[in-house]
C-alpha cells in the first residue's frame, strides 16, 4: 500500500465513522475507545489469519497423542494471542440483525483477553459499546462495515498509522480534553529524531496514548535497527487513556509496560538512573502536589523541590513543572538522553525553580533548547519548549555549551488553530541538532535525499508538459477540422452569417504563440552527491532551471487561456445544436480537459519548487556544510553567555536575536507564510463579521 493509498484510506474510514458518530447524536469522548476498539479487533483478526495456518497444523501434528498442546497457547506462541471463533471479525459481520452487536463484541473483547499476559488484560473495550447501542442500534454494524474496508493483507504497520491517525482526529476533535491523551504526531517525531532511541529502555511517566512509543518504533524500525532491540515503560495516571496506550502497543508490535499510576506518587520501575532515553508531554504548570508526596523521593528531590520559602510556606508545590524536569534528569543513566515538553515561562521560572534550573545546568545534562510556534498543541495555544538532555554531553567537547533553536517560524498552517511541522520541517531543524554534534556527514546525506527527491520531481515534468502540450494542439486541430465539417451541416445564410463574424478566419490565423520548450535539467552524478561543493553547484543550476521553468509556465498558461477564449467563442458560434461531431472530436469538455491538465502540470513543477525550498533553506545558512549561528534561527551558546551574560535563562529567543525583515527567505517559504497569513486573515474576517451580527441582534433586542 503506497502512502498515498494509506492517507485515502484513513480519511475515507475517518469520515465514514465521524458521520456515524454525527448520526448517533454522540461526543467524540463517548465514541473514541469503542472506535479504536473495533480498528483493534479489525488488525487482530488480520494478523491472526496471516499465522492461522501456521497454528493449525501446529495443533493437528499432535493432536490425541502425549505431547497435544491446547490451540490457545499455540496461538500465543505463534502470533501473540488467541482469537476465538466467536470474536473473528467475519463472524461479527454476519451477525443476525435481531442480536445484540455490543453483547457480541463484549464477548470477543472477553474472548481475547482470557489468554494474554496479565499486563494485557482489562485493556480491550467492553461495556462501551452498549452506550453506542443504546443510542443507534444499527451504529455498531456499520462501524463493522466501514473498518472491513481495510485490506486483509494491511500490515501491522498499516494498522498502527490508522490508529494512531484517528487517535490525533479524536483529540483534535476534543480539544483541550484531547490534548491529555495525544501530542501531535510531528511534535513526537522532531523530539525522537533528536535523542535518536535506537536501542534500550525507553521511558515516559505520562505516556498519554503511546505516541512517543509509537514513533520510537518506528524511528527504529526506518533505521533498520530491530523493534525488540527497545523496550517502552508507561505511566499514565488516566485509566482510560492507559487503556488506549497498551492497546496501542499490541496493535505496533511494541514490546513494554504501561502502569496505571500517579507519577507524583508511585515509582512502579524503580526508575532513578535506569533509562536509556526519557520522552514526556506531561501537564503543565499543576498546582496540586503536596510536597509531603515527593519530599522523600530522590527522582524529585535530587536537584531541589520548587516550593516557596519563608514563614507563610504550606505543604504544596508551587509548580509541578520543575518536579517533572527532576524526574526526567534523574531518571538517565549515565549515557542517557531526553526530550521533552515545557511551557515557555519554565525557561525562565524564578525562586526554587532557578536554583533547580541552575544545578541542572551546572551538570552540564542540558544539550539543545527549541522554542517551537505557538498552536502546535490540542491543550494550550500558548507557544512550548522542547527541552533536550544528554547525559553523555559531560564528556565531549559540547560540555560547556548548548546549542538554542528558535523555531517560532517554522511551520505549516492546518487550520486557523492549529500548526504542525511537515517532515521536511523536522529534517530540517533535526539537521541543526547534527550539524552542532558535529555530524556533517548526516547533513550531507539529508541534501542528497533532497537533491534525489528533486531530481524524481523533474523526470515527472516532461510527461505533465507533453500530454498539455498535445491537448493543445489537438484541440486547435479539433477545432479547425469542425469548421470546415460543419460547412455542409449549415444553410447558406447560416455559413454567411459566421463568415461575416469573421471567427473561422480567426480560427485559421490562430497559433500556439510562444511555442514553449522544457529547459534541459540539471544533472549531478551518484557519486558526486555527497561532496557540498558538488551539491552547491546543483542547486546553483536547480535555481537557474526552476527560473526557465516559470518562463515556460507563464507561455503555457497565456496559451491555455488563449485557446480557452477561442474554443469559448466556438462553443457559442460555431457549434451546431446536438451535433455528435463536437463531442466524438472532444470539443465538449476543452476547458475542464485544459484546466486538469495545466493543474497537473503546476503540481508537477511544484513538487522541484519544494524541494529547491528546502534544499535552500539549508544551504543558505549552512554554506559550509559545518554548523554555524544563524542570527533569528540558532544559536551556540558557551558558559559565559548562558551563565554570567543570561543568568541561567534557556530562553531561545535571548540567545539567537531577530532576523531582518525578508533575510534569508526564499520565494517559495515567503509565499507560503503569505498564503498561511492570508488564511488566517480570512477566517479572522469572517470571524469579525459573525460576532458583529451577533452583537446587532442583541442590541436590536434589548430596544424591543
Amino acid at each position: 500500500m503506497t502512502n498515498e493509498q494509506l492517507k485515502k484510506l484513513e480519511k475515507d474510514l475517518w469520515d465514514s465513522a465521524n458521520s456515524l458518530r454525527a448520526y448517533g447524536g454522540l461526543k467524540a469522548a463517548d465514541y473514541a475507545v469503542p472506535v479504536l476498539g473495533l480498528i483493534f479487533l479489525r488488525f487482530a483478526d488480520n494478523k491472526y489469519s496471516h499465522y492461522e495456518e501456521e497454528i493449525t497444523k501446529e495443533f493437528n501434528k499432535d493432536k490425541g497423542t502425549r505431547l497435544e498442546r491446547a490451540i490457545e497457547s499455540i496461538a500465543i506462541e505463534k502470533c501473540g494471542f488467541y482469537l476465538p471463533d466467536f470474536a473473528r471479525y467475519d463472524f461479527l459481520l454476519k451477525l443476525p440483525g435481531d442480536k445484540s452487536m455490543a453483547k457480541a463484541l463484549r464477548k470477543a473483547m472477553e474472548g481475547i483477553e482470557k489468554h494474554q499476559d496479565e499486563k494485557f488484560k482489562n485493556v480491550l473495550p467492553k461495556e462501551a459499546f452498549f452506550d453506542i447501542e443504546k443510542k443507534k442500534a444499527d451504529i455498531l454494524p456499520q462501524l463493522l462495515k466501514t473498518f472491513s474496508d481495510i485490506p486483509k493483507d494491511a500490515t501491522g504497520d498499516v494498522f498502527g498509522k490508522i490508529y494512531e491517525f484517528f487517535l490525533g482526529e479524536f483529540a483534535m476533535s476534543e480539544g483541550q480534553k484531547g490534548g491529555e491523551f495525544f501530542t501531535p504526531t510531528s511534535v513526537v517525531r522532531f523530539i525522537v529524531e533528536v535523542i535518536e532511541p535506537y536501542a534500550g529502555k525507553i521511558y515516559d511517566p505520562a505516556c498519554g496514548s503511546g505516541g512517543m512509543f509509537v514513533q520510537s518504533a518506528k524511528f527504529v524500525q526506518e533505521a533498520k535497527h530491530d523493534l525488540n532491540d527497545i523496550y517502552v515503560y508507561g505511566q499514565e495516571y488516566m485509566g482510560e487513556t492507559a487503556r488506549l496506550a497498551k492497546m496501542n502497543l499490541m496493535v505496533n508490535n511494541i514490546r513494554g509496560e504501561i502502569t496505571e499510576v500517579n507519577s507524583y506518587e508511585s515509582n512502579p520501575y524503580d526508575g532513578f538512573g535506569k533509562f536509556d532515553f526519557v520522552m514526556a508531554n506531561p501537564p503543565f504548570n499543576v498546582k496540586s502536589v503536596k510536597e509531603s508526596t515527593v519530599k522523600n523521593d530522590e527522582r524529585f528531590y535530587h536537584y531541589g523541590l520548587p516550593k516557596n520559602k519563608g514563614k507563610n510556606t504550606d505543604d504544596s508545590i508551587t509548580d509541578a513543572n520543575y518536579l517533572w524536569i527532576s524526574l526526567f534528569a534523574t531518571s538517565l543513566n549515565e549515557k542517557g538522553r531526553a526530550g521533552f515538553v515545557m511551557p515557555n515561562s519554565a525557561s525562565d521560572a524564578g525562586n526554587s525553580e532557578y536554583e533547580i534550573r541552575k544545578k541542572i545546568v551546572d551538570s552540564g545534562i542540558v544539550d539543545c533548547m527549541v522554542s517551537m510556534p505557538s498552536n502546535m498543541f490540542f491543550t494550550v495555544t500558548l507557544p512550548a519548549t522542547l527541552w533536550f538532555f544528554d547525559k553523555s554531553k559531560a564528556i565531549t567537547e559540547r560540555k560547556d555549551k548548548i546549542l538554542f533553536i528558535d523555531a517560532r517560524n517554522t511551520y505549516y498552517q492546518i487550520d486557523r488553530a492549529h500548526r504542525e511541522w511537515k517532515e521536511e520541517h523536522i529534517q530540517n531543524l533535526t539537521a541543526i541538532v547534527r550539524l552542532y554534534r558535529g555530524e556533517t556527514d548526516r547533513y550531507l546525506e539529508l541534501i542528497n535525499r533532497y537533491i534525489v527527491n528533486a531530481t524524481a520531481a523533474i523526470t515527472e515534468l516532461p510527461t505533465a508538459f507533453d500530454v498539455l502540450q498535445t491537448k493543445l494542439q489537438t484541440t486547435r486541430t479539433n477545432l479547425k477540422q469542425y469548421a470546415e465539417d460543419s460547412k455542409t451541416k449549415r444553410k447558406a445564410d447560416e455559413q454567411k452569417a459566421l463568415d461575416k463574424t469573421g471567427f473561422v478566419k480567426r480560427l485559421n490565423d490562430f497559433v500556439i504563440a510562444n511555442n514553449p520548450a522544457l529547459p534541459s535539467p540539471p544533472v549531478i552524478a551518484r557519486n558526486e552527491a555527497i561532496s557540498n561543493k558538488k551539491q552547491l553547484a546543483f542547486t546553483s543550476k536547480l535555481s537557474v532551471y526552476l527560473t526557465a521553468l516559470k518562463e515556460t509556465d507563464a507561455a503555457l498558461k497565456t496559451n491555455k487561456d488563449a485557446l480557452i477564449a477561442l474554443w469559448a467563442e466556438a462553443d457559442k458560434a460555431l457549434k451546431l445544436k446536438a451535433d455528435k461531431t463536437w463531442a466524438e472530436l472532444e470539443l465538449n469538455t476543452v476547458s475542464r480537459a485544459l484546466d486538469e491538465l495545466q493543474q497537473n502540470w503546476k503540481v508537477a513543477l511544484e513538487q522541484v519548487n519544494y524541494w529547491h525550498t528546502n534544499i535552500h533553506w539549508l544551504q543558505s545558512r549552512f554554506p559550509d556544510g559545518v554548523y554555524n549561528d544563524v542570527v533569528g534561527l540558532c544559536k551556540l551558546a558557551d558558559k559565559t553567555e548562558y551563565v554570567e551574560e543570561q543568568d541561567y535563562s534557556l530562553n531561545a529567543g535571548r540567545y539567537v536575536g531577530v532576523a531582518l525583515e525578508g533575510d534569508e527567505v526564499s520565494e517559495g517559504e515567503f509565499k507560503e507564510y503569505l498564503f498561511n497569513h492570508h488564511k488566517t486573515l480570512i477566517e479572522l474576517n469572517k470571524s469579525a463579521i459573525r460576532i458583529e451580527k451577533g452583537i446587532d441582534i442583541s442590541l436590536k433586542a434589548l430596544y424591543e
